[in-house]
């Protein structure tokens, strides 16, 4: 199964290949919020309506994440990581040149498919080329551009915009895939998985319909402009899948995700609070940048600088969380930090044309920082007791969740920012602020309403001596 490379320098060409990839897939979840206006002014459509830009980039990587591990296994770590780089290569440059709304969402999910793969697939590649005593460092190499890119994103995304054109926030990719493309051909492994038994196909249809209609029926409320009576069909319909896949999974003897999984305490808790939670902080990044630059009058550069308050506030915490775990165990820190978070957001509701400047820092630094503390001790909590034999399965299956509760985040975000122009009667742009209040309000009662689920720990769960913390991602996710 193992195919080492011939030398150190060929194995270190192939981290950076990985940790390149691993760049560009989470760099593309973030660098279009500062350039939403931007693009809605090329194609003629409403700001507030551009949601779908990335959703569709969020959810498609939901979808195929749970296939990309078996795929790698059949076909070699290699093929699969070469059509993930042309896939997210081939939709940047169709991304560059959409002229209308529609063209850009297909665009994004072509990305989306490919972007899903890099990661996990990438990671493969890495565990099957080094020894085992260099798997620690190997990964965590990897994993360092992975949480930068989201952190410089907004600010990237919105110099390109500012400087260039939007259309460069998805050109960039394109000499950067082509060297890793050559490069990949040239020092990965095609490394497979020998007796691979057969793909829950079955289950993983049930899932992806679950993931799908429930976005779909969402999303329908707002930018879609869906009947009720449809909305009400997709929910029930994501609901059954759901279940089916339940009923099914008990019943195979290798299901997509078995439900043994969710046993064990920690990881049904940490799961559900994850999903529920990141569904309110993960509108932060589409809300704030709209409100700067929609509200305020912000330029996309000076609304992508407005988010680095975020991003060092946030790395500056990441060693507290610990400290805080290890002192107060973790049910503590996350009813405690959830609420937090909640208050956080909500207190966005005070922005206004006359507040200071150094106020909305702060308000931005505070956010990080909690935001931060949230997601290393949901992560952490999660997979600490799944084990060696559940421990593929249980970070697939957070992977998964991690980009669906972002596209329903975005998609709740646009849904409560239709709602509330109706109702305070905002036409157009004018008069939109009360609606971004409104919004920042609601989205932080759901992160606030979240806790709940974090108090249902059993207060015995603790982060053990020498157990390592795992990496949280990025902040703004």
């Amino acid at each position: 199964m193992n195919s080492p490379l011939k030398s150190d320098r060929d194995r270190s060409i192939m981290l950076w290949v990985v940790a390149v990839g691993f760049f560009m897939q989470t760099l593309d979840s973030t660098i279009v919020n500062t350039a939403l206006p931007a693009m809605a002014r090329s194609l003629g459509e409403s700001p507030l309506r551009m949601q779908s830009v990335i959703i569709a980039y969020s959810l498609t990587m939901a979808v195929i994440i749970p296939a990309s591990g078996w795929l790698a296994d059949r076909f070699g770590t290699r093929t699969i990581f070469q059509t993930a780089i042309v896939l997210f290569v081939a939709g940047s440059v169709l991304c560059a040149y959409s002229s209308q709304l529609a063209w850009l969402v297909a665009a994004r999910v072509i990305q989306g498919v490919g972007g899903a793969m890099l990661l996990p697939v990438g990671r493969l590649a890495v565990l099957r080329t080094f020894p085992r005593d260099q798997y620690l460092r190997a990964l965590s190499f990897v994993a360092i551009p992975g949480m930068v890119g989201p952190l410089i994103g907004p600010t990237l995304g919105g110099w390109l915009t500012q400087a260039l054109s939007w259309h460069w926030i998805f050109l960039i990719n394109v000499p950067v895939g082509l060297a890793g493309g050559i490069a990949t051909l040239r020092y990965m492994p095609n490394s497979k998985l020998a007796g691979l038994g057969g793909f829950d196909l079955g289950g993983y249809v049930l899932l992806a319909t679950a993931m799908v209609t429930l976005s779909f029926s969402l999303d329908g409320l707002a930018e879609l402009g869906f009947q009720h009576a449809t909305v009400l069909m997709l929910l029930i319909g994501s609901m059954a899948a759901l279940t089916a896949y339940v009923l099914h999974a008990g019943r195979k003897s290798q299901p997509l995700f078995p439900l043994k999984l969710f046993h064990i305490h920690s990881f049904s808790v940490g799961l559900l609070g994850n999903l529920f939670a990141r569904i309110g902080n993960g509108a932060m990044p589409f809300l704030i940048p709209l409100t700067l630059q929609l509200s305020l009058g912000y330029s996309p550069l000076d609304a992508g600088l407005m988010m680095l308050p975020v991003t060092a506030a946030g790395m500056l915490s990441k060693r507290i969380a610990t400290n805080l775990i290890e002192r107060h165990g973790y049910r503590r820190v996350l009813v405690a930090n959830t609420f937090t978070v909640g208050l956080a957001m909500a207190s966005f509701a005070l922005i206004s044309p006359a507040q200071p400047l150094w106020l909305l820092l702060l308000q931005l630094a505070v956010f990080g920082a909690v935001n931060s503390v949230q997601f290393t001790a949901m992560n952490t909590v999660t997979l600490k007791d799944l084990g060696s034999a559940g421990a593929s399965s249980g970070n697939s299956m957070l992977s998964m969740v991690q980009m669906l509760s972002m596209s329903l985040a975005v998609t709740s975000a646009g849904a409560l920012l239709a709602t509330f122009q109706q109702v305070f009667g905002a036409h157009g742009l004018t008069g939109v602020l009360p609606a971004f209040h409104a919004t920042f309000v609601c989205v932080g009662l759901i992160t606030s309403a979240s806790a709940w689920i974090f108090l249902q720990l059993s207060p015995e769960v603790r982060r053990h001596a020498g157990e390592p913390a795992q990496p949280g991602d990025e902040v703004l996710h």
